[in-house]
């Protein structure tokens, strides 16, 4: 039996190895222990811990090591030998541990949505018990890897991950367009929560980073979720809504169709038609562009003088309320939300405020050169007596006494000069 009068490690290659058992156990009480800078030795014999040494060199005497007494009856003086195994424990820091965690479902406040997420980021660990992490974690393994670590616990590890940043994202309503706001916060919370999980296994949890928190696009519905956050991020750069996109492309594929045996005449006059609903105006039309327009009408028997469609005739459209924003149907005298009553532009068919001068829409004139009856607020027509929209009665042959004002038939006092109307 060869007996080793040396035992030390020194780590090789660019490998985390976070314990290295020495390859020999015949050792005696001449052999001589070197434990570097950053390392601990740990000596186990007969299933027990006989002896923990710190850097320097040792020699594993009865002096060091008092317990090879009790188990080997060794006594004081002479090379006595012994088994027992050396465990090289490192204790340096080690900052290059990589983590990610599958796909976690989180509803999402931002786009009122489940959205499939993933994360990434990297930690540090530093040995802190040497005896618990050997006995706990290491076993029977000759070697102890930081892949080893990470292939160990990867499933507890992921759950309690993926568990804490869904908790902290519903507990704060933070949403994915914020979410990268708050990395630090989260990597903060986190080591907090995964500290106790690596202490009970010797180990201290020294750094704690999330890099990055993003659509999981390795699965279908992801990669759906991502093509449609960046469409709607495209339609918000251009100022076009999904519907408007959708006739686009269907004009254009109409347009590549007109001089093929595919499409042909049809295709051209449905390009036409549908370009003829997305202007804004003129010769175009006006319709998609300008979704609370009046639609285009073709000429024929039934236009009036103006080329105008009779009013009975016009086609029910959906018009936004100049109060609460909210879409209501053109044949309604005021908003079934809230209340406010429909002013339509004469023009356009916008709703526009009471007191509005001009249509926010095309800026045609809402002010009659009339006025607008005091009864219902509807334009009058400069001279009239009665309204043409409620038919009550807006002028009277009466005037002040003083001023010689025409007054209204609901007035009491003259609005020019105050003066007290005679007869009412």
């Amino acid at each position: 039996m060869v007996i080793i009068d040396l035992v030390k490690w020194s780590p090789q290659g660019s490998k985390t190895i976070y314990a290295h058992r020495f390859h020999e156990t015949n050792l005696s009480t001449y052999t001589q222990l070197i434990v570097q800078e950053s390392q601990e030795a740990v000596l186990f014999s007969k299933g027990q811990i006989v002896g923990k040494f710190g850097p320097g060199k040792h020699t594993l005497n009865t002096e060091n090591l008092p317990i090879l007494r009790s188990l080997f009856g060794i006594p004081f003086g002479g090379k006595n030998p012994f088994t027992a195994e050396v465990w090289f424990v490192n204790k340096t820091t080690p900052y290059n541990i990589d983590w990610e965690t599958d796909s976690m479902s989180i509803h999402d406040p931002d786009y009122n949505t489940q959205l499939p997420l993933v994360s990434k980021g990297r930690y540090g660990l530093k040995i802190s018990d040497a005896e618990k992490f050997l006995i706990k974690i290491v076993g029977t393994k000759s070697e102890f890897t930081q892949d080893d670590l990470t292939d160990q616990f990867y499933g507890e590890f992921s759950t309690r991950t993926k568990s804490t940043i869904v908790q902290f994202m519903l507990k704060h309503r933070i949403g994915f367009k914020s979410v990268s706001a708050f990395l630090a916060d989260l990597s903060d919370y986190l080591k907090g929560t995964m500290s106790s999980f690596w202490e009970n296994l010797g180990l201290n949890l020294t750094q704690f980073n999330i890099t990055s928190i993003d659509i999981d696009d390795k699965t279908e519905t992801g990669r759906k979720v991502k093509e449609a956050i960046a469409q709607q991020s495209t339609m918000s750069i251009t100022g076009h809504t999904w519907q408007q996109e959708q006739m686009f492309n269907t004009a254009n594929n109409a347009v590549d169709s007109f001089g093929n045996s595919s499409g042909g005449l049809i295709g051209g006059l449905m390009a036409i038609n549908m370009m003829g609903g997305m202007g804004g105006g003129g010769a175009v039309g006006s319709g998609m562009m300008n979704p609370q327009y009046n639609q285009p009408a073709f000429a024929g028997n039934n236009q009036g003088e103006n080329g105008q469609v009779p009013q009975q005739e016009q086609q029910v459209k959906m018009v936004y309320c100049s109060n609460c924003a909210k879409k209501f149907p053109n044949t309604t005298r005021f908003c079934p939300h809230c209340g406010d009553p429909y002013n339509p532009c004469p023009k356009c068919g916008t709703d526009n405020d009471q007191n509005a001068k001009r249509c926010i829409s095309c800026g045609t004139s809402l002010q009659a050169e009339g006025g607008s009856c005091p009864h219902c607020n509807a334009p009058l027509t400069a001279g009239s007596t009665f309204c043409g929209s409620c038919g009550k009665q807006v002028q009277s042959s009466d005037t002040c006494s003083r001023c010689g004002t025409a007054l209204p038939p609901s007035v009491k006092f003259c609005p020019k000069c105050g003066n007290k109307r005679s007869t009412i």
